[in-house]
């Protein structure tokens, strides 16, 4: 694009973003496609860490060698997720992959007046994409690090959004800004936590990733009870910290010997299996469940959450395959 504006090489980058994910079957919403081309990625991701052997390097908006700002700039808006704050080689916040935040927002089925509890507020790109669909009243963000929400403050409000950004355990929700119609996860969860069924209106949706999955649940009438299924894709996220006993340290990792054969160890579907049956079923039952039931994805697992009892499931709800999530 020669003679181009930094602004025309994020837009055109943004318009490119936006044909990849429509490609690949996301975005069907156009609400949700014009947020995605309208939403300056880059200005959320002023510098991000790419993986190096032996550690991160650092790229950044204002690097004074033309050639890393734009290569900064290209990989603001590649379909891959960022990483945006490395503390002691320990990765603790990430801008997620579009694709995969287009598939989530898209499972949120927000309406116009949705109310969304966001938990991981990250760079805030997340929750500009949602102020742009619905407004900045109706979104609030939360996450523990206050270093994060300041950023993020300052990221939004520079993009021109201003949601309501809370420095808090997302564990526990956030009563004052409750009842919420949706809730999002950007961190991954080893179980659901409590409050949150008990923040949500009648008929709301929690989008969730979960054992190396992405979670859709619908909270019954009264916010006793809520249930749903896993998404086809895969998800890899940060996992959600907090001060809540109940919420877990994100999804546990998937087995890696066992005695399993390699069929077993190198797929991805059974590891899925593996993490969300971790503590309840062993592996070789898993194995065993998985090859009887013809190696199933992920989008024929479920979960059902009643008060502090929570189990998975696959196929139904009442077959044959359940057990507790540990």
């Amino acid at each position: 694009m020669s003679g181009a504006t930094d602004a025309d090489r994020a837009a055109a980058a943004r318009a490119r973003l936006v044909r990849s994910i429509t490609r690949g079957g996301g975005l069907a919403d156009p609400r949700w496609r014009a947020a995605f081309a309208q939403v300056p990625r880059h200005l959320f991701v002023p510098y991000y860490y790419e993986s190096v052997p032996g550690g991160y390097e650092r790229l950044t908006a204002d690097d004074p060698d033309p050639l890393r700002r734009a290569r900064w700039l290209r990989g603001a808006y590649r379909d891959v997720p960022l990483a945006t704050r490395v503390r002691d080689a320990e990765l603790l916040s990430s801008s997620s992959q579009p694709s995969l935040m287009a598939r989530m927002l898209d499972a949120l089925a927000v309406t116009d007046g949705s109310r969304v509890l966001e938990i991981g507020t990250g760079s805030g790109y997340n929750a500009a994409l949602l102020c742009h669909r619905l407004g900045d009243r109706a979104v609030t963000t939360i996450d523990l690090e206050p270093e994060i929400t300041a950023t993020a403050r300052t990221q939004l409000a520079a993009a021109g959004y201003r949601p309501e950004i809370v420095t808090g355990d997302g564990a526990r929700g956030c009563p004052r800004r409750a009842p919420f119609d949706r809730i999002i996860a950007t961190c991954a969860l080893a179980s659901v936590p409590v409050a949150w069924t008990g923040q949500c209106a009648d008929g709301a949706v929690i989008v969730a990733p979960l054992a190396t999955g992405v979670l859709a649940l619908t909270v019954a009438p009264g916010g006793g009870r809520a249930e749903g299924r896993f998404l086809a894709t895969p998800a890899f996220f940060v996992p959600l910290r907090g001060t809540d006993p109940a919420a877990g340290e994100g999804a546990p990792a998937a087995g890696t010997g066992h005695g399993l054969p390699p069929e077993a160890l190198s797929d991805d579907r059974f590891q899925f299996l593996l993490a969300l049956g971790a503590g309840s079923l062993l592996p070789q039952e898993a194995y065993a469940l998985w090859r009887r039931e013809h190696r199933p994805g992920r989008e024929r697992y479920g979960l059902t959450v009643e008060g502090h009892r929570q189990w998975a499931w696959l196929d139904a709800p009442a077959g044959p395959y359940a057990w507790e999530l540990r």
